[in-house]
């Protein structure tokens, strides 16, 4: 994750540039809305960070009895969840050009990416590219456990978004 700059107190980030990164979509669940390829890789794409330009990434659609099996499994949580990262863990020591090579999964639940959609009033495309995004920060280091943490993501995430033509996710909808 970089560095916070001590005057300004905002993250210090370079976005990638092209290449893009490769992606291998699995579509679990297909019921409601799942966006294309070319939706995924321009939202993985714009929440790369410099360093990661060429990585690898899994997105995988699931149905809620695998998104609530692998949030039990994985985090101890008893219910399915919209998207669990999954960052590679390669050995210590080995050059960047190998480690940045494979940036990890996303699993993302389709039936909780549409009821949250409802729920926050918003477009169900904005909110795949919004959840897209989080959960490639997250496998680039980003976490949101700490509330500095959680204002460095969020603002990062506006930012992403912002340059792709979404609005806000954080602002309220009436």
């Amino acid at each position: 994750m970089p560095e916070l700059s001590r005057t300004s107190r905002a993250a210090k980030v370079v976005i990638a540039q092209p290449p893009t990164a490769t992606l291998d979509v699995q579509r679990v669940d297909r019921s409601g809305f799942i966006p294309d390829d070319d939706q995924f890789q321009t939202w993985v794409d714009a929440a790369l960070l410099a360093g990661w330009q060429g990585t690898s990434v899994g997105i995988r659609v699931v149905s809620l009895d695998e998104a609530r099996r692998y949030n039990r499994d994985y985090r101890g949580k008893h219910h399915a969840t919209n998207i669990l990262s999954f960052p590679v863990e390669l050995p210590a020591g080995l050059p960047d050009e190998v480690r940045h090579s494979q940036l990890g999964d996303l699993l993302i639940c389709a039936p909780v990416v549409a009821r949250e959609s409802v729920a926050q009033k918003r477009p169900e495309h904005e909110h795949w590219a919004h959840l897209t995004i989080h959960g490639i920060l997250h496998l680039q280091g980003y976490m949101h456990e700490r509330a500095e943490q959680a204002r460095v993501m969020e603002s990062l995430e506006t930012e992403i978004l912002a340059g792709l033509g979404i609005p806000d996710p954080y602002r309220e909808i009436d």
